[in-house]
């Protein structure tokens, strides 16, 4: 069974191209605005279905007594991992391919920062299991 959600986000995703596509000839500014604001709405449409993976995930991650400090970061690596592609995709949509890549550019940084804590614990577990 299909979910509905899916058809509804597909749905106003077309319109709305479609109709970006008819304005762009008269007012490409408006075209644009209208294909940022349709990325927000469907943004805050997930936003409910994002709390409950985050929810579901720490309820796992309790269960399983792992550090809620690995998996909250975990959860942030990946919010910053969409953040920056739903940024570098609204810059592609205005044509600005180099701003794109720079955003992109940035959220790998920031999610290898962020990733050094978990890097780090794998190595110093690998190593503690290793026989001296």
């Amino acid at each position: 069974m299909v979910h509905i959600e899916i058809l509804q986000i597909v749905g106003l995703g077309l319109v709305a191209t479609f109709l970006a596509l008819i304005v762009k000839e008269h007012n490409p500014s408006f075209a644009f605005l209208l294909t940022v604001f349709v990325g927000v709405i469907i943004f805050i449409f997930l936003a409910e279905q994002i709390a409950n993976i985050v929810a579901m995930l720490e309820e796992l991650a309790e269960s399983a007594q792992i550090n809620m400090v690995y998996m909250e970061t975990i959860l942030k690596i990946i919010g910053i991992a969409y953040i920056a592609e739903f940024g570098a995709q609204i810059a592609k949509d205005a044509g600005q391919g180099a701003i794109a890549s720079k955003i992109e550019l940035g959220g790998k940084v920031i999610i290898m920062v962020m990733a050094i804590p978990i890097i780090t614990a794998i190595i110093e577990t690998v190593i503690g299991l290793l026989p001296n």
